[in-house]
């Protein structure tokens, strides 16, 4: 690996967690002290493999400003503007680090902002793996249940006064050995995610992560084993592992 090559980390920051049902966004809830969002800045922040940590945030946010971050963390944390979308604040922080005239083939670890538990260790043994790499990849977890894949939910009702639920019907059950499930961080070359991030939503087409923008694009992105620790914080319950998990770290 060529000396000049940084890592640099992109957080986006910008959502609004609406599944939470929290009357703040959920990356400033506040687990063991800190912000959700805190301790992910932090694992990149202390990371010495990681050049600078970008992070998008909402030009309305009247959170950011008051968490204690903002006045403790070195010029290695840069703010940008978030976007309306993930992929639009993924863009708007990519668009920086190329504005600053870095080198093209630098890496970028695009990384949730509700996932603070990823292990220090586990990201640099990422990066080791996948730095030779020509496309790079995700961290992502081999499926361990039976995978059932759903038609869509009818409404059922079995007389005039019952409730109406919708149920979901099993089309097919998929061969768990070929099913991951997407974790972050997502690790690829700046320019060429920067371009085909820009072309996707060009077309309208539907980004759900880096490594969708890549695969449409016709890269084989590889597939990092992760951990189950390693959660996303989208509802309640999550929060209550996630302290778990943290409380032990």
């Amino acid at each position: 690996m060529n000396e000049s090559t940084k890592f640099w980390a992109v957080i986006p920051a910008a959502g609004i967690g609406s599944r939470m049902a929290s009357d703040i966004p959920k990356q400033y809830l506040n687990i063991a002290g800190k912000t959700i969002l805190e301790h992910t800045l932090a694992i990149f922040l202390n990371s010495p493999k990681i050049h600078k940590v970008v992070v998008a945030i909402r030009p309305d946010d009247p959170f950011w400003q008051n968490t204690a971050i903002t006045s403790t963390a070195s010029e290695k944390l840069v703010t940008v503007t978030g976007g309306g979308e993930r992929a639009d604040s993924v863009l708007n922080c990519l668009s920086y680090i190329q504005s600053l005239g870095n080198n093209n083939k630098d890496w970028v670890l695009v990384h949730d902002a509700a996932r603070p538990c990823l292990q220090v260790s586990e990201l640099h043994r990422m990066i080791d793996a996948l730095q030779t790499d020509d496309v790079g990849g995700l961290m992502a977890l081999p499926a361990s249940d039976t995978i059932k894949y759903a038609k869509l939910p009818q409404t059922v009702s079995s007389d005039q006064n019952a409730e109406t639920t919708n149920f979901a019907c099993i089309e097919t059950t998929l061969d768990r050995k070929r099913v991951w499930l997407a974790q972050t961080p997502q690790m690829f070359r700046l320019e060429v995610l920067h371009n085909n991030i820009a072309k996707a939503l060009a077309l309208g087409l539907p980004i759900t992560d880096e490594a969708s923008a890549m695969e449409m694009a016709g890269f084989n992105v590889k597939l990092y084993p992760g951990r189950s620790d390693n959660l996303k914080i989208t509802v309640a319950e999550d929060l209550r592992v996630a302290t778990a998990i943290l409380s032990q770290s």
